[in-house]
């Protein structure tokens, strides 16, 4: 076992064993869901979740690694190694505690301190801290030279003490812990900006505070960004008076003149050295924790979006609504082509309206429509009205489709791709109507930035927020599975094992030599060798393929423990897959070996049984209570449906129709206590919620769910 699996082990309480071979297996270039999904003997059944932080905290320690050799490089080259303080760096894995090893040694800039070292006053600050010296000024006198007076050397000794103690790792954790325990986070409004309309966002902090430890990430990254913006003032204190007593605890022995110049220095020590850096550290901190939280609710908003349920492959009539401009349509075939495209004028004046609907009925009937999807923005509500009146019923149902971030992407260079010669409404119309047969490989061509969902998301640390959202759509996208001749390359992009690169080289080889009709074909494509296909093919699905297996989840390195299952059987694979009986009467402890366990052969079996199911669930229409058309419709008790748009850690955003979201605190979620909101709603979820308030001059809704469902 080596370091790292022990530390990673002991921090997530994880088995050593399964650490250190799902590390092994990292290291050989296995991505988090293949060996998640099929390596469960080798990770004791961890899943995707356990299995990336591992992955987080390997990546961490090899940092840390790089950073111990750089200090161990430089306090070598400064001649001042020791046995002692290399035995403590080597065995020290805690960032804070190797920065604090380092602090003395660290290059600097001219301090005060230095600059008295330069004069020789360093023996007389190591006298001074013995507190044994009576006559603190006559000892003084002997470094008293060069034009330095008394008062100038004891004031030197005084900043080498000061200096002295603030690096000493006592120090340090002594004030650390005052800080962890009481520290209290503050903000009060800059006074010139105190009456603009830029800080009135912010008036909840203008004069604020709280324990740093109780402080929610939502209202710790809103004070940081009023802070950026210059709106407010942000600090972090601590009680100084007990810092500065504990300290001169430690440091201070007796009574006396060199006692009192040690206390001195030892306050100076904290207020002009300790403090800042230790309220920094705990600011970086407090700002990195919330960052973490607020990037998982985001991390399971896009999840949720990601995995929502597709209505499949159908012929769809996209509508991108709009009043003035009209309504831009698209109509798509089963494979997301464009077939068709036109704006409609369906709001006002009554003729056009007329219009809009006849040439909606043309289209429907021309293009052999099964589903209409209308963009959920300006003009939706009255838009899925008018197509509610055409009265197509349940052979063309109309669903309302969030179009967060269409415009992104009919903007970016995937749609110019997609559509050279259109411009960018149809583009968006074309992505609005995907969205609907499949949101995740429709979604995945968007910076998940821009979707719409999360929760502070620009004030995060972005290299922390990238990678957690390039994980969540990876692995959404290999839990879905991809069919491998339909697939777009964004969406290939994140398959298992593949890239960009490899993609790319996959919709080449497709669009010259056609559709792929097994997985062993994908060995032909360039560069794609035998370690990018064990990692994606399991992955990758091709409908209609001769060997049914490569319409499944079943990994090719399974396929002869599937084959010797049905030939005990006395039939094919095929016959195998349709016929459950069959597959009940086998005993996979049979087909236990030295590469295949227990756990592969469970999960063979279920993927038998429902080979390639799709893990969503399906579409539902959703309808408006047609009361309400405007925020002024809403009374206080009104009980009306609506949609869950966004999910935080205060709550959730709910669409009722009127073109502003409602806000159901976190309080009014539940008639019991919620610490979390994503274990009550879902995103995109139907709900119903109960008026609670209606601000209108601020355009706030305030909802709740209590007793609100039926």
């Amino acid at each position: 076992m080596n370091t790292f699996a022990r530390i990673i082990a002991e921090t997530l309480q994880l088995r050593e064993l399964y650490v250190a071979q799902t590390l092994a297996l990292i290291d050989e270039g296995c991505t988090v869901p293949f060996i998640s999904r099929y390596r469960k003997e080798k990770t004791g059944g961890m899943d995707e979740v356990q299995i990336g932080q591992i992955a987080d905290w390997n990546s961490k320690l090899h940092e840390l690694a790089k950073r111990k050799q750089t200090i161990v490089k430089t306090i070598t080259e400064q001649g001042k190694m020791t046995g002692e303080l290399q035995r403590r760096i080597d065995q020290c894995w805690n960032a804070t505690e190797i920065e604090d090893l380092y602090l003395p040694y660290r290059p600097k800039r001219r301090t005060r301190a230095q600059v008295a070292r330069e004069k020789g006053l360093e023996p007389l600050a190591t006298i001074l801290m013995l507190q044994r010296e009576h006559d603190i000024r006559g000892c003084a006198r002997r470094f008293a030279k060069d034009g330095l007076d008394v008062e100038g050397a004891l004031a030197g000794a005084k900043d080498i003490i000061a200096e002295t103690v603030s690096e000493e790792e006592g120090s340090r954790n002594s004030v650390r812990g005052e800080f962890r325990r009481h520290a209290i986070i503050s903000s009060k409004v800059v006074k010139t900006k105190a009456d603009t309309d830029e800080a009135a966002k912010f008036a909840d902090y203008f004069d604020w505070s709280e324990p740093l430890h109780r402080c929610s990430s939502h209202r710790l990254l809103a004070m940081r960004r009023g802070e950026q913006e210059g709106m407010l003032r942000v600090g972090i204190s601590a009680d100084d008076d007990n810092c500065v007593e504990k300290l001169k605890r430690h440091y201070v022995h007796g009574y006396g003149d060199c006692q009192r110049l040690v206390g001195e220095a030892v306050e100076d020590a904290y207020k002009r050295l300790l403090k800042p850096a230790i309220e920094n550290e705990f600011a970086a901190a407090s700002k990195a924790k919330a960052d973490e939280e607020a990037i998982k609710v985001f991390v399971e908003n896009l999840r949720q979006l990601l995995l929502a349920a597709p209505l499949g492959a159908k012929r769809i009539l996209a509508i991108d609504p709009g009043y003035a401009n009209g309504c831009k349509t698209a109509c798509i075939n089963e494979q997301g082509n464009l077939l068709h495209h036109e704006i409609i004028y369906p709001h006002k004046p009554q003729e056009r309206t007329l219009q809009a609907q006849q040439a909606i009925l043309q289209m429907v009937k021309k293009y052999q429509i099964e589903a209409i999807a209308i963009g959920n923005g300006t003009a939706s509500r009255e838009t899925k009205e008018l197509v509610d009146r055409l009265a197509l019923g349940a052979s063309v149902p109309a669903y309302v489709v969030s179009e967060d971030g269409a415009s992104i992407y009919s903007a970016s260079k995937i749609a110019r791709e997609e559509f050279p010669d259109k411009d960018v409404t149809v583009r968006g119309a074309v992505s609005i109507g995907r969205r609907l047969m499949d949101p995740l490989a429709e979604l995945v061509k968007i910076d998940p930035k821009s979707i719409g969902v999360g929760q502070y998301q620009h004030d995060v640390d972005q290299t922390l927020l990238k990678h957690a959202l390039d994980q969540t759509v990876e692995s959404c996208v290999n839990r879905v599975g991809v069919n491998l001749n339909t697939a777009s390359t964004s969406l290939l992009t994140y398959v298992s094992g593949l890239g960009p690169a490899l993609a790319k080289n996959i919709t080449e080889y497709r669009s010259e030599h056609g559709a792929f009709t097994s997985r062993s074909q994908l060995k032909k494509v360039p560069k794609l060798g035998p370690a990018a296909f064990q990692q994606c093919a399991g992955f990758l699905r091709i409908p209609g393929a001769k060997n049914p297996l490569d319409n499944s989840a079943v990994h090719p390195e399974s396929y002869a423990v599937v084959e010797r299952m049905a030939k005990d059987q006395g039939m094919t694979v095929a016959e195998l897959m349709r016929d459950k009986a069959a597959q009940q009467r086998i005993d996979i402890h049979r087909y236990v070996s030295d590469t295949t366990g227990l756990p592969t052969l469970t999960d063979i079996l279920a993927e038998l049984e429902k080979p390639g199911r799709d893990p969503r669930g399906e579409m539902e229409v959703f309808d408006f209570d047609d009361r309400i058309k405007s925020i002024d419709d809403l009374q206080v008790g009104m009980i009306v449906p609506g949609i869950v748009t966004n999910i935080t850690n205060f709550g959730a955003f709910v669409d009722i129709g009127v073109h502003q979201d409602g806000l159901v605190h976190i309080s009014q979620l539940a008639d019991r206590f919620v610490s979390d909101p994503t274990t009550i709603v879902r995103l995109h979820e139907h709900v119903q919620v109960k008026v609670m308030e209606v601000d209108r001059r601020r355009g706030r809704i305030s909802l709740s769910m209590k007793q609100a469902q039926p």
